[in-house]
């Protein structure tokens, strides 16, 4: 099985994922005072299969979260995987709604 590492290039804006050594894809990010825009997210076709885009998401997610930065995912993966998992202590402003309206995560109603 490869190894995998996810690491966030500050000077390229992205999140980057390599498999043994390579890069295999990365998630552009933009940052906005108290944001992290996720705007795109790529994995090479010669890691397409393995699961990698969802590693990365997980772990740039996570990392994000950590920030305590609001996620805003124009990209519509991430978009979609927030929608479908939870990421502890993220904070998410879904596109297209109400700027006032942040709820963590893959939540499901009110708490």
């Amino acid at each position: 099985m490869p190894e995998t590492a996810v690491t966030l290039n500050e000077a390229a804006s992205r999140y980057e994922i390599t498999s043994d050594g390579k890069l295999a894809g990365f998630a552009e990010i933009e940052r906005r005072p108290g944001q992290i825009r996720f705007t795109h997210t790529e994995v090479d076709p010669a890691f397409q299969g393995q699961g990698l885009a969802a590693t990365l998401a997980a772990a740039a997610l996570a990392d994000a979260a950590a920030t305590g930065d609001t996620i805003v995912p124009f990209c519509p993966y991430i978009n979609t995987y927030l929608r479908t998992h939870e990421v502890p202590g993220a904070t998410v402003r879904f596109p297209g709604e109400p700027s006032g309206d942040t709820h963590g995560a893959a939540s499901e109603g009110p708490a």
